[in-house]
């Protein structure tokens, strides 16, 4: 049963291969079994793949099967197509097509095995790209909200110089009159007079001023200091719906573009390994021996073509002879006297009803 089930691999007529030899039989569900595990390689491969895309195993499952059987049918169809010859360059200008296209189905096949294997460096790979993007990320969104805070900022510092300021004027001022009480400055003498009284009504004022410098400045700053927290919220709302995008940078594309980032040699021994199990049953064919199996299916074609060939020249022979006899009919028809006068009487009648329907329709015109 399962040695029926690899000659159907291979594409080999089964008919054929239970008249040849054990060895013969033996070759060709070798053959087909190189088919059949490439396909099933196939499907591994391309079920993790798309895994990384739909992120459903079911989904992922069935299109694998779907691109299994494709490359199963595909390789199945190469295997089959190639005759053996007895000249080896004929037989590797007409596998030569096929080799190409080994090479490009192992390349598919080799990619997604690849990501699975590089799965823990392609995740740390990917680890510093996200963390390089959420920096990236965060600069260039705080590019949008860094002038604002730091004009407000600017102002509130402005605001605070102002008030800073009066407290200076004021203290100077404070200092003044009492250095004035005290005798050790304006008029030096000690005691509150109408100098002393001068100036402390100054600071009084300036204090008074500054009483309500302060409370108008402080309102300003608390209302610029709101819109510069509004500012960071919005920034930090703004990273914080931004973060998934970058959390989710971990699709097919970015790991490939990951496993490119690593050492090329590992990916290119992987390659070299399903290159050979997809062009293992192509070369076997080529390097085999024309072996008993290959000459009675030769046998088999060439008995159909030469029928095919022997019908068709029958065909053009047997119409050619039709052809040759009733030129020569024709011929003797033509010298048949009886013949003559019957088609010289016919025509004539023929003739005559031609005249009498044209003489009643030029009657009818006039």
């Amino acid at each position: 049963m399962m040695k029926k089930f690899f000659w159907m691999c291979s594409g080999a007529d089964t008919d054929i291969l239970e008249q040849c030899s054990k060895a013969e039989q033996i070759k060709q569900a070798g053959i087909g079994g190189t088919v059949f595990f490439t396909a099933v390689m196939a499907t591994i491969a391309a079920s993790y793949a798309l895994y990384t895309v739909f992120d459903s195993i079911w989904t992922s499952i069935f299109f694998g099967l779907v691109w299994g059987l494709l490359i199963f049918n595909l390789d199945r169809f190469i295997v089959s197509t190639i005759k053996k010859k007895d000249d080896f360059k004929s037989e590797l200008l007409q596998a030569l097509p096929r080799i190409v296209l080994a090479i490009i189905i192992a390349v598919v096949i080799a990619k997604p095995l690849e990501l699975k294997i590089f799965q823990k460096e392609i995740d740390q790979v990917l680890l510093e790209e996200k963390n390089q993007m959420t920096l990236d990320n965060k600069e260039q969104l705080a590019l949008q909200y860094t002038p604002q805070m730091e004009e407000l900022s600017t102002e509130i510092n402005g605001l605070k110089n102002e008030i800073s300021q009066k407290e200076n004027e004021v203290n100077s001022l404070y200092n003044t009159y009492i250095a004035e009480a005290e005798g050790r400055e304006g008029t030096l003498k000690i005691g509150k007079g109408p100098v002393y009284k001068e100036k402390r009504e100054k600071h009084d004022t300036a204090l008074a001023e500054l009483d309500e410098l302060r409370d108008k400045n402080n309102n300003k700053i608390a209302v610029k200091e709101a819109e510069i927290a509004s500012l960071q919220e919005g920034y930090l709302k703004k990273v914080e719906n931004t973060q998934p995008t970058i959390d989710g940078f971990d699709g097919l594309m970015a790991r490939v573009n990951a496993l490119d980032k690593l050492p090329w040699l590992p990916s290119f021994f992987i390659f070299l390994l399903f290159l050979a199990i997809e062009t293992a049953p192509i070369i076997s064919k080529l390097l085999a021996p024309k072996g008993e199996y290959d000459i009675k299916l030769e046998d088999a074609e060439s008995t159909v073509k030469n029928w095919v060939e022997q019908k068709e020249y029958q065909r053009k022979q047997q119409l050619a002879t039709d052809a040759m006899i009733n030129d020569k009919v024709y011929e003797d028809l033509a010298a048949d006297d009886e013949l003559y006068q019957y088609k010289r009487k016919t025509a004539r009648e023929v003739l005559q009803l031609q005249a009498d329907a044209f003489y009643k329709q030029q009657k009818q015109n006039l």
